[in-house]
Formats: C-alpha cells, structure tokens, sequence
C-alpha cells in the first residue's frame, strides 16, 4: 500500500466524520490531523506499545513525534503503570473514602522535592495550573499575574488577549481569540518573553502591589538562560509574589521532578502533569505551606481529585522512572537524534535549525515556504512507517534499532525535501493541503 492509499483510510473516513459532529475534530489541537498531514494522517490508534502505534486499518508505526503530547516518557503501555492501574480499577476507581495513594504520592512527591512541605491534585495540566494562580491570588491577596510560556488554556491566561492586542504571540500562537473570557479580567496579567529580565522588572516596577505571582516554564526552546531564573527568584521574593515554575512539559524529561531541581532554583510552588503519570489524568502542585495552606482560603474542590486510577499510575509512574533514571535515558536518545538531525541536514543541504533540550527536541526548516517543506517531511516519513513530525520527546522504549531506522528515513525524506526545493516543485509533491500551524481555524 503506497502513501496515496492513506486518503482512503479507515481512520481518515472516520475523522471527516468527526469535524462534522465535534468542534474542530478532536478535543486537543496537537492532535487534529490538520497539525501534521492534511488529508492523509492516520488520526485514529487502535493500540499502542512502547514506541509502536497501530491505526484502524493494522497499520504498524515507530511514533517518533511528540509520544502520546509527551506524557509517556516511559512509553506506551509501560506493564508496572498498567499493572497499578488495573489494581486500582478492580479494587473500585471511587469511593465514599480516599484512596491511600494520595498519601503515598504525596510523600513521594515531597521526597523529591526537599524545598516543598505540602501537595494538592488535580487531573490535567491546564486545570492544575488554573489552581495553582487561585492557590497564589489567595495567598497573596492580590489579583495580577506575570508569566512568560504557554500554561493552558483557561480564563486568567487567556484574557491576557482581551486588550485588542496579541499578547500571547510567541508564548504560544498568534491568533487566538479570547471569546468567552469575561472582560473584567483585561488587565490582570502580563506577559514577558522568556530570559527578559529588564521586562519582567518593569511589571514589577507598575504593578508590584498588585502582583500575586510570576509564573514560567524553567526551561523551553532554546534552553536555560544563564541568570534568568536566578534573577526571577530575586524580585518575586523582594515584590512577596509567588514563584511558580510550570513544569507540565519540563518535568521528568531530564530528571525524575523538575528541571529547576536540576538548575538549583526553588521556585515556590511547581506544578506537575503529562508524564508525572505516564498518560493517566493525573496533575500535581508541590509547594510550600506558606502558599498551599491558601487552599483552605477558598474553595477548590472536585470529585474526580479524589479518584483513584491517577495517583496509582502517577505512583508506579514516579517510582520506575526513579528506579531506571529515565531522565538519564530520554537526553541519551534526544541528543543522538538531535545530531542525526544536524547530520542529515549538512549532507543534504537543507537549512536547519535545531532547538531544545535533548529530552524536548525540536527543529525548523529555515526557509520562506517552511510550513509546505514540513509537510513534505511527515508525508515522507509517514510513507515510511513513522509518526513524525517538527519535534521528538523521547521515550525509554525508543530502542536503538527504532533510532537508526528513523534517522535512516530522516536521511531520506532530507534527500527528498532538498531535489524538491532545487526544483522549485515542493508543494506539488504534497498530497493534500499544506499543514495547519498555530490555531488556523478548522473546516
């Protein structure tokens, strides 16, 4: 079956049915087809293991994208997080009391954490960061918040965009409109980029009174900048705001916790999701009890924060990924495949750029028509039998025969891209519409 049969896949069917009875098709924009392959991609899984993915017609892929949105650093379908979760599921997911996990995890979390004194759950990343900035504003009293990164999508991150401009250009995509945001919030945060200290100062400087914390990602894109997060520490303790390091993406990449264990910053609450679980709901905040004790200060309650299939994924999750150094593991793997990039692209003369920490790899086409050479790269990839696209998180399950095999089909669809832009006829070896970047709308 050639790469043309893929128009005619059960999935593909099965996804033009679902843009026309669930907005924009699927409820995460990293997984809209229309992200990676137009018309062709696959969509739909109907298993996964360790690094291999199967789609609805039996095909058999190596996932080399963003593996399951980065949560499953241990690979999919890992047998000790599948084994804690099946105990969990047959000794009953709910009950009238609390499942002891929450405890256990706590203490865990804790264990890893030795600048922290207490915990508090949530099930996915965009919530556990909206609790964590109510958890801020009431330990504060105060309503503003500084940030720089992408940390969800709820109100007070949105609303950054209410003043008619695109405040949130470059922190995560231009274009994003904020309908639905209640007005009254304009004005209660401000963005900053990444590394730009005199522009964070200068937050302070207007609105240190009112600002009740200055929230980030510790590391993304190109990587740590020397002085920044010390220099962050330094005003959110002198201004009394809290610092709060989004660790949704960062954590359990390059160690088991967080990137600022390993950078030496106390930030001082950290929010955790993702791979704390290894693909279960699961979203933890670790912090101090100056902070967290603001909890009983308002009300943040939920029936699904006292289930027990998270915790007991994201304890058997912890525990391995302790155990194997997974962190170790994953910058192994990124960094070879982050010079195979570099490698494949000097010999076939294709511009690069190579961002990213080894464990959140990422890189770019540098050239007018990127979005249509990027295109090209997945549906040659995928004509290969790999998943792939602008960036690769690594999983322990990506073994060395599943590395040389994608960077043998890397060194090929590179050959391919290069003959395509000597020629001038990129688009027209496209299959299907060019690739969708940012929140272009969905037809």
């Amino acid at each position: 079956m050639g790469i043309e049969d893929f128009k005619n896949g059960t999935g593909q069917r099965l996804y033009a049915r679902a843009k026309q009875i669930l907005p924009g098709g699927a409820q995460l924009l990293g997984k809209r087809a229309e992200m990676y392959l137009p018309e062709l991609w696959p969509a739909y899984y109907s298993r996964a293991s360790g690094c291999e993915v199967w789609d609805l017609d039996g095909r058999r892929y190596l996932d080399f994208t963003m593996v399951g949105i980065g949560a499953s650093t241990l690979g999919y379908a890992d047998p000790d997080v599948e084994k804690a979760v099946i105990d969990a599921v047959r000794s009953g997911p709910m009950c009238t009391l609390n499942p002891p996990e929450d405890v256990s995890l706590a203490e865990l979390l804790l264990d890893l954490h030795p600048w922290a004194d207490m915990v508090s759950y949530a099930r996915t990343g965009g919530e556990v960061m909206a609790k964590a900035v109510r958890i801020a504003r009431a330990a504060t009293g105060r309503d503003e918040v500084a940030f720089c990164g992408y940390h969800g999508w709820h109100d007070w991150y949105l609303s950054v965009n209410l003043g008619g401009g695109d405040g949130l250009q470059g922190h995560l995509l231009p274009g994003l409109e904020p309908n639905g945001v209640p007005r009254g919030l304009a004005g209660t945060t401000h963005p900053f980029a990444y590394g730009d200290l005199d522009a964070l100062r200068k937050i302070v400087e207007a609105r240190g009174n009112k600002l009740a914390a200055i929230v980030m990602e510790p590391v993304r894109g190109a990587g740590r900048i020397p002085d920044f997060l010390e220099g962050a520490r330094e005003i959110a303790t002198r201004n009394g705001s809290v610092l709060l390091f989004d660790e949704i993406t960062s954590g359990f990449r390059m160690n088991t916790g967080g990137v600022h264990l390993v950078y030496g910053i106390e930030p001082d609450m950290a929010t955790y999701a993702k791979a704390l679980s290894n693909g279960f709901a699961m979203a933890a905040i670790v912090g101090r009890r100056s902070v967290m004790e603001a909890v009983q200060k308002t009300f943040i309650s939920s029936a699904y924060f006292t289930e027990r299939v998270g915790p007991a994924a994201a304890l058997a999750s912890t525990t391995k990924h302790r155990r194997i150094d997974a962190g170790k593991t994953l910058t192994e793997i990124g960094t070879r495949v982050q010079e195979g990039w570099k490698k494949a692209a000097e010999r076939s003369g294709v511009p690069l750029t190579v961002t990213g920490i080894p464990a959140l790899a990422s890189f770019g086409f540098q050239d007018k028509d990127a979005p249509a050479l990027m295109t090209l790269f997945i549906q040659e990839m995928l004509g290969r039998g790999l998943l792939a696209s602008d960036r690769f998180y690594p999983t322990v399950r990506h073994e060395e025969q599943h590395v040389s095999a994608y960077l043998d089909a890397v060194e090929a669809a590179f050959g391919r891209i290069a003959d395509a832009r000597a020629k001038g006829d990129v688009r027209s070896r496209l299959l299907g519409p060019v690739k969708h970047t940012g929140f272009a709308r969905l037809a």
